[in-house]
C-alpha cells in the first residue's frame, strides 16, 4: 500500500484558515481570556509606571 505524502505546514495552515468563519467587525479579541489578560497586563504596566513616578518624585526632594 502506498503511503500518502503529508501536506506541508503552510498548506495545512492555509486549509485550517480557509475553514474559519470571517472575523466579526469591531471584535479584536476572539478569545475572551486573551482580552482580560491584555487588560490586566496594561493595568499592571500603568501601575508600575505610576509607582516609579511617585518614587522619583519623593527622592527628588
Amino acid at each position: 500500500m502506498a503511503r500518502q505524502k503529508r501536506k506541508s505546514l503552510e498548506e495545512r495552515i492555509a486549509d485550517r484558515q480557509a475553514q474559519r468563519p470571517p472575523l466579526k467587525g469591531d471584535k479584536h479579541f476572539e478569545h475572551g481570556p486573551a482580552k482580560w489578560l491584555f487588560i490586566a497586563i496594561m493595568v499592571f504596566i500603568v501601575l508600575i509606571h505610576l509607582v516609579g513616578l511617585v518614587i522619583v518624585m519623593i527622592t527628588e526632594t
